[in-house]
């Protein structure tokens, strides 16, 4: 039975492209409210996962999906309505791709797609958004300029505003410091932490470091397979059920 405050349960999930194995066998669940840190090389699995969570598959005719995933109590390959799901779970890509529109319309366009059609309202939105992405300071005064000219490190952020922006209640990140110099990295990771007391997060990283400042729990992914969960600081601290765990966690591979 799964416990309430269990917000995603994923149960024997494969995934294949042009019928080659990414994915084997996983299962695992996810609580609200935490960050649930996904570390391991590449190749291991990690975004192939992140893609399944709300239905990226469908975008992809070689990827092939199977066993269950339910999110807040719903298997959500019977979930009809795939756009909703995208509301309910948003997705920040590694490199930030910024929408060729201005930082407010970058932030507004989801809430005018749901309806949202008055601008205090999406003046209240789009503030709100950019300041939970710790972006607002810098940019309230130039909001009409475009988003593609902010920095790097501010258009990650603005890409987090802008999938904040449909109130999501899980938010993916897949490895967000690819593209982001270090001082922004840590400016994200407070952000996150203030985040995960509204929204639960999966966080993918290639940090292992990064899943041990922000992750309450951590999976380890190797060749396509789930290694390993635990409580992170355990982890960290040597308490391991696989050698492989530890060997990727000093260093010694990867």
């Amino acid at each position: 039975m799964v416990g309430e405050d269990v917000k995603l349960s994923v149960r024997d999930l494969s995934i294949s492209y042009d019928g080659q194995p990414a994915l084997s066998g996983v299962s695992l669940d996810v609580h609200e409210h935490e960050i649930f840190g996904i570390i391991g090389p590449a190749g291991s699995g990690k975004t192939s996962f992140l893609r399944t969570l709300n239905r990226m598959e469908m975008l992809q005719n070689n990827m092939t999906v199977e066993g269950s995933i339910v999110f807040d109590g719903h298997d959500i390959s019977k979930i009809k309505n795939v756009f909703a799901l995208r509301r309910r779970i948003g997705v920040v890509f590694p490199l930030p791709v910024g929408l060729p529109l201005s930082i407010y319309d970058n932030v507004a366009l989801a809430p005018r797609l749901s309806g949202i059609k008055k601008k205090a309202a999406l003046d209240e939105i789009v503030e709100r958004c950019l300041r939970r992405a710790a972006l607002w300071d810098e940019v309230k005064d130039r909001l009409t300029a475009l988003g593609s000219m902010l920095s790097g490190g501010q258009q990650q952020r603005l890409t987090i505003a802008r999938a904040l922006s449909q109130d999501p209640e899980l938010l993916l990140l897949d490895e967000f410091s690819i593209a982001v110099d270090p001082v922004t990295t840590m400016r994200i990771e407070d952000v996150l932490k203030e985040l995960k007391e509204e929204v639960t997060i999966i966080l993918v990283t290639n940090l292992v470091q990064q899943a041990r400042r922000l992750a309450d729990r951590t999976a380890f992914f190797l060749s396509g397979e789930l290694i390993e969960i635990g409580d992170t600081e355990a982890l960290f601290n040597g308490e391991v059920k696989d050698q492989r765990t530890s060997d990727y966690l000093e260093g010694r591979f990867g």
